[in-house]
């Protein structure tokens, strides 16, 4: 008699990993618990890349972040959302433009890299004006941002959309605030190169060759529904952003492929959900020993079984399913504690 088949797991037939930094490999200085040994395990078997929104950095100063945490890093491994950003601008003007920064080096050395020339006023009538976060940025810098644009002809790329940036005091204002600041003076919108757009995704998925990537991210509103928007599988972790909460009021462009504890849940196979609805309409879904049930708007544990990321896991599946718009629904509150 043939035994059951084993559940695949998240890492099987992939030939590349997609990381995201804060709240996948490190929080603030330190490395997350696992993070390291589990990518170093990865890389015996699928290419690691690593996809960073932080403008701020090069993607060599990323890489000699990584390497100090004992990862085999070189700089081709990082994609920053300024070569995103580089890869939109050449759509729009030449080598040899002349491009306005908001931001710092991770933008001026890429620019200059690809053969543009840096200006940082608006009297010199630039091509175009590349945006990105740093933490130097003042109302200066978005006045001259706001002078060049005022000009319909100027192009506006944006490194990302993050409106929050973590930092070791607490959560600061990201890139988008700094956008949406200049977007209100000027009456437009750049076009935006980081996640959750595509192109941070083609980028990445053209210098490593993947065929079958996974992306793995802690945001659900950047590294998943940039994954999903660009047609690739993906895994949130519940180690940074994200948590239980915002898993089940994901919209549908937000839902992950993979919940996972940690990053050592990529070698384990991954526990089937199944699902059942009778014939009083109610639908029950199990995902190990955790089974969750929803009648009309009411969902309820029925079993929290001895996992609650399999319980999460049911929980988040059972609402997905229903179609139905979170708020509109009375939520057993031990799917989110």
């Amino acid at each position: 008699m043939f035994g059951r088949k084993k559940a695949p797991t998240p890492l099987d037939g992939r030939d590349a990993l997609l990381l995201d930094l804060d709240g996948v490999v490190y929080r603030g200085p330190d490395a997350i618990e696992h993070a390291v040994p589990s990518i170093q395990k990865a890389a015996t078997s699928a290419r690691i890349g690593y996809l960073t929104n932080n403008a701020a950095r090069t993607d060599q100063s990323v890489a000699e972040h990584l390497s100090a945490f004992g990862l085999s890093v070189e700089a081709a491994d990082v994609v920053t959302s300024p070569q995103a950003a580089l890869r939109v601008l050449a759509t729009l003007v030449d080598p040899g433009a002349l491009v306005m920064v908001v931001g710092g080096e991770g933008i001026t050395v890429e620019l200059e890299k690809a053969g543009y020339r840096v200006t940082r006023s608006a009297d010199d009538q630039p091509d175009a004006v590349v945006q990105g976060f740093a933490p130097h940025v003042g109302w200066e810098h978005l006045a001259e941002a706001s002078y060049a644009l005022q000009h319909d002809h100027v192009h506006w790329v944006a490194t990302n959309t993050d409106w929050t940036i973590p930092q070791k005091r607490g959560v600061a204002p990201g890139n988008g605030t700094l956008v949406s600041a200049v977007h209100l003076a000027v009456g437009r919108l750049p076009v935006f190169a980081g996640k959750p757009e595509k192109p941070m995704y083609d980028e990445a998925v053209e210098r490593f060759g993947a065929s079958n990537p996974l992306a793995i991210g802690d945001r659900l509103d950047t590294d998943i529904q940039g994954a999903n928007t660009a047609g690739m599988a993906s895994a949130l972790v519940l180690t940074g952003i994200d948590q239980a909460k915002q898993v089940l009021a994901a919209p549908a462009g937000q839902r992950p492929t993979y919940i996972l504890r940690d990053l050592r849940e990529l070698f384990e196979p991954y526990p089937e959900v199944t699902e059942e609805v009778d014939a009083d309409g109610v639908r029950s879904v199990s995902c190990g020993q955790a089974v969750v049930r929803m009648k009309q708007n009411v969902v309820r544990v029925a079993r929290a079984g001895d996992d609650p990321v399999n319980l999460l896991r049911a929980g988040a599946a059972v609402i997905w399913a229903s179609g139905l718009q979170i708020w509109g629904l009375d939520v057993d509150p031990q799917l989110y504690s």
